[in-house]
């Protein structure tokens, strides 16, 4: 490994590395509006300009400059104070004003950088040059004024959205930053862009004008959009939540975050419950809590009680119930409400085994009955990044638009039994195989578990989620509380069907919004959740509770991950945290639950599921069961019809109906200025 001197100090670097990333391992500071590590490098900004001997006695680009050994690398002599200084003169040439209207005020890098190494004083003159914006949809501002041309966003549409609709026009003084026909950019990625942009060139729309940063409370928690769990901070002010932006986690999502994840916050404050209903005369009307629990206890019930859990519930509320349950002698809780009814006997054999980041290591990937870029699109960018390392992608089902070279081997399931001699070819040369089935390939379990031995998806270790080993058999669920809900036990052999062929009489639905209550049309139904949806509108005592914003819970992601969110507003009106009110209903039923603090709840989880009581990547032992492996039917279409309204938060929030309307639907907005 190269070993270099950075302003005197000798440091070992890894081969490979840039003087710049020489200059961060010896602890130096150096400015950079282009340069981004998850980027490709374009050395086009100039900012991160160092001395370099030997070399030629002028300042070089440490973002391109590969480190050699024996290097002297000088980051604050007067040659590079001078060039940092000139080249930030050149920057500010154009930039406008704006500072004091502009909502990247208070958290911009040429704000931070032009006081840190600029001149602090102007010497131009003359007339600045006015660019016209450019529409890029519901979610990103433009004021292309302001734009410096780094081509961040450019790179990131191209390298990791894989949608290449942002590019440049024009040469020097003229170039300009467009969406291409200044149509609205349709990656489900596209919010990513305003965090990249160093300055106020891309914005959130949505969140335009709203707050400054030094206004917000920062709060970490958990993502529930999805199951992949991205970890992002809340920022709110007072009882409200302005914006939702990702924190970095490696082994997860990076640093990106999804639009749903980012904007569906605005319908936190819309279409709330925030007081008891009960059903009278056919129509929900007001009242108490002390009415509702009364309503509930004047059902006689016996045994004959079940429990329904919906996409977005955290496992403190899943366990309470379950206890709840377990006092009446009931064992009817089911998790997946659209009827999903694949065996769960084995953890592993329902788990994404070869976890998101080992995504990126696998040499040939099937996919089986999943749309991954609306299902997950954190892990749709791992993928992406296998594929740029030589990875080949096969898939099954309607053909779509994966954002990646993908040879689609038919909507026919049938083809599981017979793979195509290139397939099978494929996964036998293959050091790391892996297939992903996604909910349309969730019905023929077992046919996509008997691949397991015949593509040699497991490899020197048959255990997962240890680091040992490769275990390529891979399942993609889409809901947040899915694996904590099947570690808990929410689910039926038979699925939903076995809750409907129990007829209960007594039936809790736990923010659930997509079942069929038809199917429920005999039983009473108790609806715990926080938004007037399709749960509410169906039920006969609505209980109003709190969001994931407004509570903090334990969430398991699709790959087993057990993380935790902490609670950043409170709940609205009368709505209380989901297991306070199972808490104080144990009472009035008489069935009163041994937790009263969320501590003790915990402790009381970690007994009954030892695996939810330690944050971090949950073990499952590979031993999945003897199933069918016979498969057959055409896939008709994918779960996910419309990714930007797949849950009761998404439904009631105008920047997620403007996204359907616009980038699913195809509807045409006309602007202000139209």
């Amino acid at each position: 490994m190269p070993i270099v001197k950075v302003d005197g100090v000798e440091i070992e670097v890894p081969a490979g590395a840039t003087v710049l990333q020489a200059c961060e391992l010896a602890g130096k500071e150096i400015p950079r509006f282009c340069y981004h590590e998850r980027l490709s490098i374009a050395g086009n900004c100039r900012m991160c300009l160092v001395e370099v001997k030997p070399g030629p006695p002028k300042p070089q680009a440490s973002c391109a400059l590969p480190a050699a050994d024996k290097q002297e690398i000088f980051t604050n002599s007067p040659m590079v104070k001078n060039a940092r200084e000139g080249v930030m003169e050149f920057l500010l040439i154009n930039h406008p004003l704006d500072c004091p209207i502009c909502d990247q005020g208070g958290e911009c890098d040429l704000q931070d950088q032009s006081v840190a190494y600029g001149r602090g004083t102007s010497r131009y003159d003359e007339n600045k040059r006015a660019v016209t914006e450019k529409y890029m949809g519901p979610i990103v501002k433009t004021v292309m004024t302001r734009c410096i041309q780094c081509t961040r966003c450019i790179r990131f549409a191209e390298e990791v959205a894989g949608v290449e609709e942002i590019g440049a026009i024009g040469r020097g003084e003229n170039m300009q930053i467009v969406s291409y026909l200044e149509h609205a950019v349709t990656s489900e990625l596209s919010g990513n862009v305003v965090d990249l942009c160093p300055v106020g060139a891309l914005t959130s729309k949505p969140y335009a004008f709203e707050a400054r940063p030094w206004e917000l409370k920062k709060t970490l928690t958990i993502d529930v959009m999805d199951a992949v769990g991205t970890n992002i901070r809340l920022d709110s002010r007072g009882r409200q939540v302005l914006r939702a932006l990702p924190r970095i986690n490696e082994d997860v999502n990076e640093e990106w975050a999804s639009d749903k994840t980012r904007h569906a916050v605005d319908g936190l404050v819309r279409r709330r419950l925030d007081k008891p209903y009960i059903r009278k005369d056919g129509r929900l009307t007001e009242a108490s809590w002390d009415a509702a629990f009364l309503a509930i206890s004047q059902v006689d019930a016996g045994a004959s009680v079940a429990a329904v859990a919906g996409d977005l519930v955290d496992c403190e509320t899943m366990y309470a119930t379950k206890a709840l349950l377990g006092s009446f002698g009931s064992t009817l809780l089911e998790g997946r409400q659209t009827g999903m009814d694949y065996d769960t006997s084995s953890l592993a054999a329902v788990n994404f085994n070869t976890t998101i980041a080992g995504t990126e290591k696998a040499d040939v990937i099937l996919i089986v009955g999943s749309n991954v870029r609306w299902e997950a699109p954190l892990v749709n960018t791992r993928i992406r990044k296998a594929i740029k390392k030589g990875a080949k992608v096969f898939a099954i089902g309607p053909e779509t638009e994966l954002t990646y070279k993908v040879e689609w081997l038919g909507a026919d399931l049938g083809v599981l039994g017979a793979l195509p001699e290139a397939v099978t070819e494929a996964f036998a040369k293959a050091e790391r195989p892996m297939v992903i089935v996604g909910g349309a390939g969730l019905k023929v379990l077992g046919a996509a578990l008997a691949l397991v031995p015949s593509l040699g998806l497991l490899k020197d270790a048959a255990s997962t989620g240890s680091g040992q080993g490769w275990n390529g058999f891979n399942v993609l669920h889409m809901a947040a509380s899915r694996m904590g809900g099947l570690m808990l036990g929410y689910a039926q052999k038979g699925g939903i069907a076995d809750l409907v062929a129990a007829k209960p009489k007594l039936a809790f639905f736990l923010g659930a919004d997509e079942v069929d209550f038809g199917a429920f049309a005999d039983t009473f139904k108790v609806y715990i959740g926080h938004h007037g949806d399709k749960g509410a509108a169906a039920a006969d005592v609505v209980l109003p509770a709190a969001s994931y914003a407004e509570k903090s819970g334990t969430y398991v992601n699709l790959e087993g991950r057990v993380q935790r969110g902490e609670r950043a507003v409170f709940p609205p009106g009368d709505a209380r945290e989901d297991w306070t009110i199972l808490r104080a209903l144990s009472g009035v039923l008489g069935k009163t639950l041994p937790f009263d603090t969320i501590e003790e709840l915990r402790a009381a989880m970690a007994v009954d599921t030892p695996a939810l009581g330690t944050l971090g990547l949950a073990t499952f032992d590979w031993a999945p069961p003897a199933l069918d492996a016979a498969a057959a039917g055409e896939i008709a279409g994918y779960p996910i019809k419309d990714f930007y309204l797949t849950n009761a938060i998404c439904r009631a929030s105008p920047t997620m109906q403007r996204c359907s309307a616009e980038l699913v639907h195809g509807q045409e907005f006309a602007e202000a200025a139209e």
